[in-house]
């Protein structure tokens, strides 16, 4: 599983990241890819349209749109490891104040990764 997830990172290395800066919410901006069943993400144009989770970042809290509940969230490093990883249960998530750098947040619903930068 972790090797699917390294591999998502991989091919989706996102060059823009949201800074987590406190007191000033920003909207993270999501890609897509689909997860194709060998690992990695196929063709990051899907047939019909996916559509993206409302996210936004606010120092190390996430607030989540209600299509993000039950999905799986990963944050990957710099050096393409799962740093962090949690199921989404509410609308808010504090992410420790440990994690700081740039990362890879994504979201995994169904066969769909939304993938977008984020720097903490």
């Amino acid at each position: 599983m972790k090797r699917l997830f390294i591999a998502i990172a991989f091919l989706c290395g996102m060059s823009t990241y949201v800074n987590a800066v406190p007191g000033l919410v920003t909207n993270i901006i999501f890609s897509v890819g689909k997860i194709k069943n060998g690992g990695g993400i196929g063709n990051p144009l899907p047939k019909s349209p996916a559509t993206s989770p409302e996210v936004t970042l606010d120092d190390h809290t996430l607030t989540f749109d209600e299509s993000c509940s039950g999905c799986v969230l990963y944050l990957v490093n710099e050096d393409d490891e799962v740093e962090y990883t949690t199921v989404i249960t509410s609308d808010t998530l504090v992410l420790p104040s440990t994690l700081e750098g740039q990362y890879e947040l994504q979201i995994i619903r169904d066969n769909w990764c939304f993938y977008g930068g984020i720097e903490l």
